[in-house]
Order: structure tokens, then C-alpha cells, then sequence
């Protein structure tokens, strides 16, 4: 091994000491050969982002050694919400790993941040009570460990999916433990675990088996009686008797918990400890910034906790209701930072510092011998003069060559895997050879001369010391953003996420029409036991459906209070269907004639130059994300394919769809063909015009705005070089469709924010050149474009995948509070923020300015609406985008795509009053930056709601995952249905079938037309009844919810394979089958052969079966003869042309055996035919 500092030096020092002159990015080095030294090493830093940084480089220089982090809370001091699962878990693994590492010393590196030193902890017997072990074979009771997870802060579920939950299914258990990659799954037998395995939350399946579990408790708090008496007793003798209204004193004497309880640590325990006294016989290094950042962090926990003393003293009037909040004194909880100083000093620390500092007789400092490497890439504001920015490469591989060349080992670092192999790439075509990918420092010293090391390291910059050279993808690209990447959730999860059947619902039965779904009921039938949908019709008329046949089901959808249900056996429904089909067929004639007008049309086929495109991408600061790569990709295909283009991409706000239009724009424009960008507003047509100047600086490209913010003289110039092709990408609002402008050759036309345009400028577009490549970009498409894409009519990219860093914006409803909101907005100005308020209608902005000018009145408030002059709303916008305002105070005119980085909260006043993609994309303008955003939506006090508000409010909450945007589009087809495909003919084509069903017939209307030879009429169920018993009994799966669900995708499966898979994730998911399931599958199985043969009625009994077809015709009638021919006696037809097969099948086994044997038959015929 290499070692790049005197090592023996630094350790024989008796005192505290510094190490000078340690560029960026070096101190995982230094920590990964100080750990080697024996003595287990922890690491303060001042900044808690630089954690995720150094576990990964300092997995490449020392992946022998473990490492720990312990991050500190990421809530503000004295909040009202508790730390995010995640850092609770990863607190309390990393502090059961230093109690373990206590006892049985080894070398270990322990990064910890600053606040994380300040904040207190439970005692090390406490933790270490709390953890808990299994290995399969063990004997523990399931219902200890389920109580044990309920204590320890675990959600009880029916499906495990987030971190924290857990379910019990009979004798399984299954858990998601925090820090684990996967949810594991615990198999008992009585009180023997048998088997632990890990599996995957998306499909439930089971991927592997698991040697043992560590649970760690999800809080630091547990509430157990002990704990619970000792709160009351520490709480009472500390605060006075509690009040009626303290609901935190009431909810923990009650045993539940508490949001925040967390920051009443001191009153669950008789003494707390410091991180330090977990940190005994660590060697401590600090980076060097460490003591001022504790000096800050406990002025700040100081303000915070003065804050809520004064909040909660009386005298002010009307605001004085909001629920009291008691803050523990804050040296109960917190270190001071005189306290800190002296801690660290007993430790002899060794100070890491980037700057050269003098020793003397007091301190020893230590002068590192090693530099930053060069930064070739100039800032873009330097590189302006054109062709500087391309030569950057060249320099940076001459500069390998000369080291090489010199002896020295050289490594080329990247972010990530692919932003490094796209850096190499681009060297290459400079002419970069001989590269060796390393896993490992260790490895590095078996490069030969002349190579060169390729790595993937988080290092903001590279460093050179004597004998090694780490040049950081920074170096040489400029800064970029980029961050680890978090686990995948498939898209195809995202729409069936939503569509259950809950008890109460409005369904549409396919042959009898609107009805309720009461519930599940089990019915004798045939002498058998057999789940049914219980329906209520008309007149309180019932149906029992099979459950076999759910498919016949859909689900009404929209706000189905008042729908008038159908009576059974009337005749009006089957008329409401037919008129509708035909009315479908039209709609669906027309859309395939304007798609395949599309498909005929050529455009011109964009291709692009492989190198010139590289560099292009290579300026984009962020990792790609694997959906936004495939868009892309799509969208380069699409636009060397020929003909127009018209792609739908949806992204969550801020999952980088800009980019996927910058590279089509990049495309286009290198090709000569204009560009048209088209946004809702003016100042999110400056944000563009803003983005798209910078990306194309230094290219030949033009780039000008088009809106009102631009003076007439100026837009009257921009209009005539757009119409003498001068300009390239032209950026503007939908005065850009206008009859006034006039493209040269216009190729490529983005519409962003598609959601704002109404029909007739969408029409306008349309018109505008039928040959033109057409992207649009939205996060909540509106239903009508949405279902389009549904449809198959154009195509459709999702980007589900979040941009690594991005934090759920934390969603909170409430009551109008001036307290809560008066804390929210100073929470964000205490993190050096920015606050969105947001109000329904322009007659509020004067009350709430009022409000918040007497309530916050230590905070800057700028007021802005649409009807505002242009020139002053900009002034606005552009003031508080440059942070000379605290608070924006506006109508609705935020939602359309503002961005400012630094405003991380958002409140909104009225919340009830806004539709759901609206309150969705208000509540996108914030967490678009790695701070956890805050949304507070605030509701008028005392006023019911009406049912739709609260529904909406409902889903918003419940859609704090990121990515939901897709969702939320296809909850709000739900709400208000799609509208009509066509434009203007709004149509309550909906209202007569229900959405579900609606949907299918457009699909199945649009393939009659295209002429598709097979189109499934998805009317009708084969009936099948055999007289066993068919049911996932109660017992089994006990969650309702779950049930139904099992049964609608029962309802879908036709291939054997699929029964098979389904069966063995039963198996998987809830242990062995019982008897009544197995029959189950079989069922379906019968039924998917009867669909293929066309037979819609079997009976099985003890002497045969019976097969009647539908509409009395066979697919293959000649075959059919010459079989009921060959069996002889065995076989007749009835004379209501059903067929009777005479077989032998006492036990419904058999029957069950014995049907799928002819249903077999048949449906071999019916294919040969």
C-alpha cells in the first residue's frame, strides 16, 4: 500500500495536532490509513451532506475496514415533527454498532456531524436492550416480536411496502427493517423460526434467503410502562400538572405516539449520555471548521427553544389557540458548545485543514505534502468567448500524459458509474488511451507504467501528492450535482397503486349495468362454499357474482353520490352500451384518422453528430436517471424516424424533463430547423430562456424570448428574423401562436406545462404545421392528453425516478393556526429560506398581507399577481428570486413552473378551494433543492368541507412519495373523467358506463378501427360450476382490501404460466394453500380455455359435463363435429345445442380434473380452427 502521509508521526504525538495543507476529497485517505494503525477512528464534520460522500470513497480507499455514520436529526430543534424514519434508523444502527465495537475493539471509521455531537442520546443499556437477533431455528413466540415492533415505533400494515411497517399473516411475519435494502419475511412454525428470507415490496415475491435479522427500534423513543411513568413523573415535576389541551402529555400517557415526542427525550430517561461516551478509546479527527459550527448550532438550538417560550406565553390575544408546546430546557438535551470544546479536547483530536497554518510551541502542526489538482474547467462566465470551452479536454489529457509519463499513478475519477464512463468517452476522442478500471486503492499500485486508473469517487476535486494523481470529474467538467441514486419503483406500479374496489363503491357489472358493491359474502352453491360480490341494483334488487368472474367488473370512478343504478334484467342498460359504442367507433375513427394522417406525413429525418452530441450531454451537471435516459432515447429516435413525433413525457415536477427538450431542441437546431418552445407564462418563459441560453453558449445557436416582458420594438424583431430563419429556438408564451408569427421552417415545436393550454390553442398547435415534431412535457397531464396516451394514439414516456437527491415535500394538513403558520415561515427564514403563500383569489392577498405583516412582521413580504403590469411583476419575481424578499405572497400564479431553489416552503391559504393537479403543482415549486420541504395546506376553521375538497386533500397527503405526479393524473381522470379525445365536445359519455369500463370500450373501439384482427370483446365471463369450494378464505388473507384485490388480478390472468407464477406468490406471500385456493386456480384456469373456445356456461356433476357455447356458434364447427362423432355414446347434443359429455366423476376433484381434460380439448380445436 501507498501511504501519502507520515502515519507513524502523526500517531506517536502525545497531543492534540493538525494536519495542514489537505486538499478536498483527501481526508478519506488519511482516515483509511489512521484506521489501519488498529485503534478505531470517528471523523467530525460540519457539514452532513459530505457523509454520503465519504462512506463512498472511503469504500475504495480502505473496503477492509467498516464504516458507521451517525447523522444527526434531520428536524429543526424544538419541532413539531419527529426526525424522518430513515435518519432515526440509521442513528440507532450506527449506535448499536459502537456499542458492539466497545466491546470487542477492532479498526472501524465512525463519521459523525457536528449537531449529531451536540444532540444527547439514550443511555448505551438502553439501546442495547432495545436491539434484538434471530437466526432461523430459533425459538422465539411471533406475537413477542410483534409486540416488541409496535413498542420500538414500527407501523402495523396489511402490506409491507415503506420502511417501518410490518404485517402478520398467520405464521408469517413480515418486517422492513431500517438500513435494510429489502423487507424480510419470517416464516414460523408454532414458536420455531423457520426461515427468514428477504423480498421485494413492489411484487411481494420473496428473492432470497437470509442467514439472521438485527432488529433496531425505528425511535429513540420506546414506549414501555417503565418509560411511560418515568415521562409523567420527569414531564409533571418539570412543567406543572398538564392542562386539558397538552396532547402530547395525553397521547404518551395513553401509550400512543406522539409527532415530535422525540425532542422530550430527557423525560423518557433518568440520565442521558453524549456521543462522546460512546466514542471512548476513538482516535478523533475534525475537520476544521468544528468548533464555530457548534458554537452556531447551539446559538441556534438557544433561539429555537426562546422561541417556544415566548410562542406560549399568553397576552396575545386571538393567537394565542394553538396547542401548547412545553420545550424542554435545552441543556437537558443538547451539549453547550463550551461543553463540546472540552469533551473534544480530552481526546487529543487531530484537526484536518485545507489551508497552510503556522505551528508553535502550543500546537503541532503537521504541513501535508499534496495539492489540488488543476481545475481546467473555467467557470462558463470566463469561457464566453467562443471555442474556449472545447480545449478543455486537451488540456487535461496532456496533463495525464505528462504524469504518466513522469512515474506517477494516476486515477480518473467520476460521480457515478455512468457520468465517468461518459467522461472516458469523451477523453477518448481526445485521445486518452490505456485506462484500467481499479476497484481499490490497494490496486492502484499495480497499474504499469504508462496506464492509467479509471474509479467512481464522490470527490468535489482532485488532488496530486507525490506519487499519486486523482483528477475528479469537476476538474475537468466544472461543477456538477450529483448524488447516489435510491432504489427503483417500477412504473406499472404507479396506475394500479390506485384503482381498488372498496366496500360501498359504485361498479359496473358489464352485462346488468350500475350497481353498488356491498361486500364479499360466502354463498353455498352446488352443494359447495363459493366467494361472491355481493351487488345491490335498483328496487334493492341483489346479484351474487363469483368471484371468479370479477372481470365483468369495473369500477364506476368520478364522484359517484348521485348515480342512478341500473335495475336487473331491465333492458336500458344494454341500449346505453350499444348507443355509446357507436357513438365510440366514431370518436375512435376520428383519432386514427389524425394519427395515421401522422404516421403517412413525413418530416425531416433529424439525426445527430455522435461527438459534438456528447459534449453537449456532458454539460448537463446532473446523473441521468434511468427513465430519463429512455425518454430521451426515445425521443432521438423518434426524430430520426421520418415522421412526426408527438410524445407525451411526464415527469414528476422537477425530474429533469427540461433536459429531455433541451437535447430534442439541441437536435433540431444543430440540423438548421427551428425550435418553438411554448409555456403558459411569462416568467416561466424567462426561466427557459434563461436555461436554454445557457446550455447553448458557445454554440452556434441563436436562441431568443418571445412574451410580453420583452418590449414591442424588441418582439417585433424577434418576430422578423424568426420569419427570415435567423433565430434557432425561439422561447415564448402562446403569443407565439398567434397570427402574427411566422416560422421560416419551423421542425420542432415543446409545449411545457401542457396542463395550461385550453382546447383551442391546442387546436391552433395542431394547425400549425402538420409535419412538425411535437413534444409536450407535463407533469399532471390533464386527463384528456393522458388518456390519449393510454389509448395508444401517441406515444408516452414516464419519468417516475426522482433526481437523486430529491427529499417527498413533507405535506401537512391543518386548521388555520397563526401559530403553526407564523412557525413554518420563520422555520424556513431560520434555514436561510424562502416561503411561497399562495391564496385562491385575489380578494384574500389584502387579509393574509394584513395577517402576516402583524404576525410576522421580521419578515419581507412581496405581493404578486396576474394582473399586475408586466414590468412590475417582473420586478417582483425577479427581487425575490434574488432573495431580497422573505415571502411571496400570490394567486395561483406560482404553480406554472417558477423555480427557486431557496423557497422550501410553501402555505396555502384555503386549500379547499383548488383542484388537485393545481394544489400538485403549487406544491412542486418547493423541494426542488436537497432541504426537506415543507407544504402546510391551511383550511378554514369550523367550515365542513364539501366531499370533493376533502377527497382531493385526501389523495394529495397520501401522495408524499416522489414520482406521484403520473398518479395523481390518473386519480384525477378518476374525479372528473376524461373528457371528450376530440377537443370541444365536452361529452357525458362517462356518466353512462362508468370510467373503467368507458376506457375499455374506447381501446376496444380504437383497435376495431385500426382493424386489429383480434379484438377481445371483453363483455361477457365464462360461468363455471363444478360444486367445489372456491375462496381465498378468511384466515388465510384476513385484510379485506388485499382480498379483492387478489381476486380483480385472479380476474385478469389467462396464460397457465401466469396461474402458476400467481400460485407460487400466494405461497410466498401468506405460506401453504389451502384446499379451497388450489380449486380457485384451477376455476380460472377452466375459464381461460372456455374464453378460448367460446363456451360461456359449464356444469360439471357426478355423470358428466356439460358445454354450452355463445351465442351457440363453435370457432371450429367441422372439428367440433368429427369429436362429438368420435366419442360416440359418450357425447349428445342437447336441443338447446349444448353439448353433454357422459363421464364418470364422483368427487368434485374429479369434476374439477374432468372439466379442464374436455375444456382442453376444445380449446385445442377451437385454435386449429
Amino acid at each position: 500500500m501507498m501511504s501519502l502521509i507520515d502515519v507513524k508521526r502523526i500517531v506517536g504525538a502525545q497531543s492534540a495536532l493538525t494536519l495542514s495543507h489537505v486538499p478536498d476529497g483527501m481526508d478519506a485517505f488519511i482516515l483509511a490509513e489512521l484506521a489501519r494503525q488498529g485503534r478505531p477512528v470517528a471523523y467530525i464534520v460540519s457539514d452532513g451532506q459530505r457523509l454520503q460522500n465519504l462512506e463512498q470513497t472511503l469504500s475504495f480507499t480502505a473496503p477492509d475496514i467498516p464504516v458507521l455514520s451517525l447523522p444527526a436529526w434531520d428536524c429543526l430543534p424544538y419541532d413539531r415533527v419527529s426526525p424522518s424514519a430513515d435518519v432515526s434508523a440509521r442513528r440507532l444502527s450506527a449506535l448499536s454498532g459502537l456499542i458492539a465495537l466497545y466491546l470487542n475493539p477492532h479498526p472501524a471509521i465512525v463519521l459523525v456531524t457536528v449537531n449529531a455531537m451536540l444532540q444527547k442520546v439514550a443511555p448505551a443499556d438502553v439501546i442495547d436492550s432495545l436491539g434484538f437477533s434471530a437466526k432461523p431455528g430459533n425459538q422465539v413466540r411471533m406475537d413477542d416480536i410483534a409486540a416488541r415492533l409496535e413498542r420500538n415505533g414500527f407501523d402495523r400494515v396489511a402490506t409491507v411496502r415503506e420502511v417501518g411497517e410490518f404485517a402478520v399473516r398467520g405464521g408469517i411475519l413480515d418486517v422492513f427493517v431500517p438500513g435494510a435494502e429489502e423487507p424480510v419475511r419470517l416464516d414460523f412454525f408454532g414458536d420455531t423460526l423457520e426461515s427468514i428470507r428477504s423480498f421485494d415490496p413492489t411484487s411481494q415475491r420473496t428473492i432470497g434467503q437470509i442467514r439472521s435479522l438485527d432488529l433496531n427500534p425505528m425511535s429513540e423513543v420506546t414506549l414501555t410502562p417503565e418509560s411511560i411513568s418515568r415521562f409523567r413523573k420527569n414531564y409533571l415535576s418539570l412543567f406543572g400538572a398538564a392542562t386539558r389541551d397538552d396532547a402530547l402529555y395525553a397521547a404518551v400517557s395513553e401509550g400512543r405516539r406522539y409527532a415530535g415526542m422525540e425532542h422530550w427525550l430527557p423525560m423518557f430517561y433518568d440520565k442521558l449520555e453524549t456521543t462522546f461516551d460512546y466514542l471512548r478509546g476513538f482516535r478523533i479527527v475534525t475537520d476544521h471548521t468544528v468548533r464555530e459550527a457548534a458554537d452556531e448550532r447551539a446559538k441556534l438550538i438557544r433561539d429555537y427553544y426562546e422561541a417556544r417560550l415566548n410562542s406560549a406565553t399568553p397576552g396575545k390575544g386571538h393567537l394565542a389557540q394553538g396547542t401548547p408546546y412545553k420545550p424542554v430546557p435545552p441543556e437537558r438535551l443538547y451539549l453547550g458548545a463550551g461543553e463540546f470544546g472540552k469533551s473534544l479536547d480530552a481526546f487529543d483530536p487531530i484537526r484536518i485543514t485545507p489551508f497552510a497554518e503556522a505551528g508553535g510551541e502550543s500546537r503541532l502542526v503537521i504541513e501535508v505534502n499534496a495539492r489540488p489538482t488543476p481545475r481546467w474547467a473555467k467557470s462558463a462566465n470566463e469561457a464566453s468567448e467562443e471555442g474556449n470551452r472545447a480545449n478543455v479536454f486537451g488540456q487535461a489529457v496532456s496533463y495525464i500524459a505528462d504524469k504518466r509519463a513522469a512515474g506517477v499513478k494516476v486515477i480518473v475519477s467520476g460521480w457515478s458509474e455512468g457520468s465517468l464512463d461518459r467522461l472516458l468517452q469523451v477523453l477518448n476522442e481526445h485521445g486518452l488511451e490505456k485506462l484500467v478500471p481499479v476497484a481499490a486503492l490497494k490496486d492502484v499500485d499495480k497499474l504499469k507504467k504508462g496506464e492509467a486508473g479509471t474509479a467512481v469517487l464522490s470527490l468535489e476535486g482532485g488532488f496530486e501528492t507525490d506519487g499519486l494523481v486523482i483528477i475528479g470529474e469537476q476538474d475537468i467538467l466544472g461543477d456538477r450535482m450529483v448524488r447516489r441514486s435510491k432504489r427503483r419503483k417500477r412504473a406499472a406500479d404507479f396506475i394500479s397503486e390506485v384503482a381498488g374496489i372498496d366496500e360501498g363503491s359504485i361498479v359496473v357489472h358489464a352485462e346488468h349495468g350500475i350497481g353498488r358493491f356491498v361486500g364479499l359474502r360466502t354463498i353455498e352453491a352446488a352443494g359447495a362454499p363459493h366467494a361472491c360480490l355481493e351487488l345491490r341494483y335498483a328496487d334493492d334488487a341483489k346479484l351474487f357474482l363469483p368471484v371468479e368472474n370479477i372481470d365483468l367488473l369495473s369500477r364506476y370512478g368520478g364522484e359517484a353520490t348521485e348515480v342512478q343504478l341500473d335495475k336487473l334484467g331491465g333492458g336500458a342498460w344494454q341500449m346505453r352500451k350499444a348507443k355509446l359504442k357507436k357513438r365510440l367507433l366514431d370518436m375512435a375513427g376520428a383519432l386514427i384518422r389524425i394519427a395515421a394522417e401522422r404516421m403517412t406525413r413525413s418530416a425531416p429525418v433529424l439525426t445527430t453528430q455522435e461527438g459534438l452530441y456528447d459534449e453537449f450531454a456532458a454539460r448537463f451537471p446532473y446523473d441521468e436517471t434511468e427513465d430519463q435516459e429512455t425518454a430521451i432515447e426515445s425521443v432521438r429516435s423518434d426524430l430520426g424516424a421520418g415522421r412526426p413525433m408527438d410524445r407525451l413525457v411526464c415527469g414528476d415536477v422537477g425530474f429533469g424533463k427540461t433536459e429531455v427538450a433541451l437535447r430534442a431542441a439541441f437536435i433540431a437546431a444543430m440540423n438548421g430547423i427551428q425550435v418553438a418552445v411554448v409555456v403558459p407564462t411569462t416568467l416561466l418563459a424567462r426561466q427557459h430562456f434563461k436555461t436554454f441560453s445557457e446550455r447553448f453558449r458557445g454554440l452556434p445557436i441563436r436562441v431568443q424570448q418571445a412574451s410580453r416582458l420583452v418590449g414591442t420594438k424588441e418582439l417585433n424583431l424577434v418576430k422578423k428574423e424568426v420569419a427570415e430563419g435567423k433565430t434557432d429556438i425561439v422561447v415564448g408564451t402562446h403569443a407565439l401562436l398567434g397570427t402574427g408569427v411566422n416560422f421560416a421552417n419551423l421542425g420542432l415545436l415543446i409545449i411545457d406545462e401542457e396542463q395550461h393550454f385550453g382546447v383551442k390553442h391546442k387546436e391552433r398547435l395542431k394547425e400549425l404545421k402538420s409535419d412538425v415534431h411535437v413534444l409536450t412535457l407535463s407533469a399532471t397531464p390533464i386527463p384528456r392528453t393522458l388518456q390519449l396516451a393510454m389509448t395508444g394514439v401517441r406515444e408516452l414516456s414516464l419519468i417516475t425516478t426522482p433526481p437523486v437527491d430529491h427529499m417527498a415535500v413533507r405535506t401537512f394538513i391543518s386548521p388555520f393556526d397563526p401559530l403553526v403558520i407564523r412557525e413554518t415561515l420563520m422555520r424556513e427564514h431560520y434555514r436561510g429560506g424562502q416561503s411561497f403563500y399562495v391564496c385562491p383569489r385575489l380578494a384574500d392577498l389584502a387579509d393574509v398581507k394584513s395577517f402576516l405583516d402583524e404576525n410576522v412582521p421580521e419578515l419581507k413580504v412581496a405581493v404578486a399577481h396576474g394582473q399586475m403590469a408586466a414590468g412590475e411583476l417582473e420586478d417582483i419575481m425577479n427581487a425575490f428570486y434574488e432573495g431580497r424578499y422573505d415571502v411571496l405572497l400570490s394567486t395561483t400564479i406560482v404553480e406554472s413552473g417558477l423555480d427557486v431553489p431557496t423557497a422550501n416552503t410553501l402555505i396555502v391559504h384555503r386549500a379547499d378551494m383548488f383542484g388537485l393537479a393545481q394544489l400538485y403543482q403549487i406544491r412542486g415549486r418547493v423541494g426542488r433543492s436537497k432541504v426537506r420541504a415543507f407544504a402546510l395546506l391551511t383550511l378554514p376553521v369550523n367550515k365542513v368541507l364539501t366531499t370533493g375538497a376533502e377527497r382531493r386533500l385526501k389523495v394529495l397527503q397520501s401522495l408524499d412519495t416522489l414520482g406521484a405526479g403520473f398518479q395523481l393524473a390518473s386519480h384525477d381522470l378518476d374525479i372528473r373523467g376524461a373528457g371528450n379525445l376530440l377537443g370541444e365536445e365536452q361529452s357525458g359519455h362517462i356518466k353512462e358506463v362508468g370510467f373503467e369500463l368507458y376506457q375499455q370500450m374506447l381501446e376496444e373501439a380504437v383497435a376495431e378501427v385500426k382493424g386489429v384482427d383480434e379484438i377481445a370483446d371483453s363483455g361477457w365471463s365464462p360461468q363455471i360450476s363444478v360444486g367445489v369450494a372456491v375462496m381465498i378464505p378468511e384466515d388465510y388473507v384476513p385484510d379485506l382490501h388485499l382480498r379483492l384485490g387478489l381476486y380483480r388480478r385472479l380476474g385478469e390472468i389467462n396464460e397457465l404460466g401466469e396461474i402458476d407464477a400467481f400460485g407460487a406468490e400466494m405461497i410466498d406471500r401468506f405460506g401453504p394453500m389451502p384446499v379451497e385456493v388450489q380449486h380457485l386456480l384451477k376455476v380460472v384456469y377452466i375459464k381461460a380455455l372456455c374464453r378460448k373456445a367460446n363456451v360461456e356456461k359449464l356444469e360439471a356433476g357426478p355423470k358428466g359435463v356439460v358445454v354450452q357455447f355463445r351465442g351457440k356458434q363453435f370457432p371450429n364447427p367441422a372439428a367440433l363435429v368429427g369429436y362429438i362423432a368420435k366419442q360416440g355414446a359418450m357425447a349428445k347434443i342437447r336441443p338447446d345445442h349444448s353439448v353433454f359429455l357422459t363421464r364418470d366423476l364422483p368427487t368434485p376433484e374429479k369434476r374439477l380434473s374432468g372439466a379442464a381434460v374436455v375444456m382442453t380439448q376444445l380449446a385445442e380445436l377451437a385454435k386449429a380452427g
